[in-house]
């Protein structure tokens, strides 16, 4: 019987044959890159790694996603890169036909994927579209949400057209900080007419069946930076997963993570892919990695001891878990919200 319990096992990488990573927030935030995520992804490729993006960023084409993955030192092709409004065309193939006259809200990303699939493009509702496909661009308005509003006045049920929206993503993260996405967009439009659109990019899992089929990917891991979108969405297709705290969740979104979105590593940017990853041990009331230990005391949540930052987190984060109760029910010492990580990420 060992003395002591071991405190590290395998790198989050060791065994991954395919890195399926999200874009924003994990490797560039606006234009340029987020610090230590080019190099430590060139490494996993030199290792023979095979690389795969999987976007929900609807307003740029695969070619141009590519192209600036390129730019920042990460060789891409656009089959490497499989976008929302990619699923969302897959999607409406099973609702409409091609050659079918569609209503597309957003940019050049989608209107691309539609017309490759042989739609027709209109950006009026009194040209009787089929059906309505929603996503990001900086430069959707009013305008355009209100023509998305007048094409569905009537309820699917009740004989009107689709609505497929490529995503539902809240904010999106920019280079000047955080931003409105996609889904504050659609979430006007639901407002205006009272029905819901079907969302196909992330979390639902067929765009990661998408690239797990793509990419050949026999044992994936899937880096993102939300846990709503990219965690939920890897864990619904049985996906491992890594969120790296460079984008847009924080500490205080890991702790209160609902079991649907919990990630398998937490790591604090992408180097972190190739230490050992700490084991977490349970012992009693206490839960400890490495050097740092939490204990669950009733409502309170207390440290016992710090080790480094993220090693705390990722304690306290599997204390809570372990319990089944929601944050809520906690009394979360301030300690373990704070963000060391923010100013470290830019």
């Amino acid at each position: 019987m060992a003395l002591f319990a071991k405190k590290t096992g395998p790198a989050p990488i060791d065994g991954v044959d395919v890195v399926l990573a999200d874009l924003d927030g994990v490797i560039y935030a606006g234009a340029g890159a987020i610090p230590h995520a080019v190099e430590s992804l060139t490494r996993a490729a030199s290792e023979g790694r095979r690389l795969g993006y999987i976007t929900n960023n609807a307003s740029r084409t695969d070619a141009t996603v590519a192209a600036h993955l390129s730019s920042l030192g990460l060789p891409t092709q656009p089959t490497d890169v499989v976008t929302s409004p990619q699923a969302a065309v897959r999607l409406l193939g099973e609702k409409v036909a091609p050659g079918a006259t569609i209503l597309a809200v957003g940019g050049e990303g989608l209107v691309v994927e539609l017309e490759k699939a042989g739609y027709v493009v209109t950006r009026s509702a009194d040209d009787a579209p089929a059906a309505v496909v929603q996503g990001f661009a900086p430069e959707v308005g009013w305008t355009q949400l209100a023509e998305a509003a007048y094409a569905l006045a009537t309820p699917e049920e009740e004989g009107g057209i689709p609505w497929i929206a490529t995503n539902t993503d809240w904010t999106i993260p920019q280079a000047r900080g955080i931003a409105p996405g996609n889904g504050t967009l659609v979430s006007a439009v639901h407002t205006a007419v009272g029905r819901l659109a079907t969302v196909a990019g992330k979390p639902e899992a067929p765009i990661f069946h998408t690239a797990v089929a793509r990419f050949g990917a026999n044992r994936p891991l899937f880096l993102g930076d939300r846990l709503d979108t990219d965690i939920q969405g890897a864990q619904a297709a049985g996906i491992d997963s890594a969120v790296v705290l460079t984008g847009i969740d924080r500490p205080k979104h890991i702790l209160a993570a609902p079991a649907h979105s919990r990630p398998t590593y937490i790591l604090s940017d992408l180097r972190e892919l190739f230490e050992p990853y700490p084991v977490v041990t349970h012992k009693r009331d206490v839960t400890t990695v490495r050097d740092a230990a939490v204990r669950i005391a009733g409502p309170d949540v207390e440290i016992v001891s710090e080790g480094s930052d993220i090693d705390l987190l990722r304690a306290a984060a599997h204390a809570i878990w372990a319990t089944g109760r929601q944050i809520f029910g906690f009394r979360v010492p301030e300690r373990l919200y704070a963000d060391p990580f923010h100013t470290a990420r830019r």
